[in-house]
């Protein structure tokens, strides 16, 4: 039976995991190895691996290495940490491929540890750009030491190719967190407000806002500027999603508690919403704002306005839900949410098609990792363009 171990560090990875999670674990010719780590096991953050737990999946270990703290030493010393952790667990399980999705330092600890090893890496979501992060060069990182490569566009595909991965390990099936949209039954306006113990509001806008970690010192400006823009629409709900363990997100956290405390007939925050409720908002909202990956990937599915902040996720694939706002300050966020929430945006969005896939994406992934022949993974070579990409 082939081994096949899952390392997911954060709850809104896990959400993109699960049927991919699921797949593994209900297939008789796989057995699932599921590690759970970061943010999953911090009560700051929901510890949100009881939520896990209550979906049924078996946990093999839980690899403790976030430190209690947002600083670059803090991010540094707890990916060492998860190093040491993830080797014990490969030491004592030995997997037969390992999965990982994203570009997170929890994901460079897990892929980094696993080479000395020898174990084969299939990454998904790489090839992707999201320019003022970090994660930019862990991504890039986490490519070259992977072997098997599932990318959610054909551009992002070509871009895995260009780094000299071999075509026939590069598979273009789309953002498996859209599975999520066509196999849940999302809740409706009424139902959805029940169960967020919110009364009756004629809009709701989402608001999830993450520090941008190429820069310095910049997320309390930015966040305190972002909550003056929100607080001209006073026909809007806001439902903020708190932002993850990145450097200077404590920061963005104070701010929205301290917003949601004195306004609560304008605003509500969330540790943890949990796939079905938060794609429920997405669905009955009228706009989001921030800058979130899910306002690109996610949103275009519920023909949602999205009001994109920053450099955060410059590069990325954009459909034409998205408008961008380069400088996170009032004014041009209010007049983009202008735009956004007027009846000829969401008019306009009829019918438009998600760049990332259609929602069928996990069970495809599943049966790569079922059938790849390992044999074929036990050394890289760097292949040139002209053996399988255009220039």
């Amino acid at each position: 039976m082939r081994k096949i171990t899952v390392v997911t560090g954060s709850r809104s990875e896990y959400s993109l995991l699960y049927w991919i999670i699921k797949g593994i674990h209900e297939d008789p010719d796989l057995e699932l190895q599921l590690i759970v780590t970061g943010m999953h096991l911090s009560p700051e953050f929901g510890l949100t691996v009881n939520e896990i737990e209550r979906d049924g999946f078996p946990i093999v270990e839980r690899v403790e290495m976030l430190l209690s703290s947002d600083t670059e030493t803090a991010i540094a010393s707890s990916t060492g940490l998860g190093m040491i952790g993830f080797a014990k667990v490969y030491e004592r399980f030995r997997p037969d491929i390992l999965v990982v999705l994203g570009d997170r330092f929890e994901v460079l600890s897990a892929v980094s540890a696993s080479i000395p090893f020898r174990i084969p890496v299939a990454h998904i979501h790489g090839g992707e750009s999201t320019e003022g992060l970090i994660d930019e060069s862990i991504r890039n990182a986490v490519t070259k030491m992977s072997h098997i490569h599932f990318t959610a566009t054909e551009k992002y595909k070509k871009r895995v190719i260009q780094m000299g991965e071999k075509p026939d390990n590069v598979f273009s099936y789309g953002a498996p967190g859209l599975d999520n949209i066509t196999s849940l039954n999302l809740l409706n306006k009424d139902d959805l407000l029940k169960v967020l113990k919110l009364d009756e509001q004629e809009k709701i806008g989402i608001v999830t806002y993450h520090p941008v970690t190429l820069e310095e010192n910049t997320a309390e400006k930015q966040m305190s500027e972002l909550l003056e823009a929100l607080k001209l629409f006073k026909d809007i709900f806001w439902i903020f999603t708190l932002p993850n363990a990145d450097t200077g997100g404590r920061v963005i956290m104070m701010k929205i508690k301290e917003f949601t405390h004195y306004n609560p007939k304008r605003g509500k925050a969330f540790q943890s919403l949990g796939q079905l409720r938060y794609l429920s908002l997405l669905k009955n909202a009228a706009v989001m704002v921030g800058n979130s990956s899910s306002g690109l990937i996610e949103a275009p599915s519920f023909e949602l306005p999205v009001v994109n902040i920053g450099d955060r996720q410059l590069g990325r694939i954009r459909a034409e839900n998205v408008l961008d706002v380069r400088e996170c300050e009032i004014e041009p966020i209010a007049a983009a949410i202008n735009k956004a929430i007027v009846p000829e945006m969401k008019k306009s969005l009829q019918g438009l098609k998600n760049p990332y896939g259609d929602g069928h994406t996990s069970e495809k992934i599943v049966e790569i990792l079922r059938t790849v022949s390992l044999s074929d993974l036990s050394k890289k070579q760097f292949c040139e363009l002209s053996m399988g990409v255009d220039s």
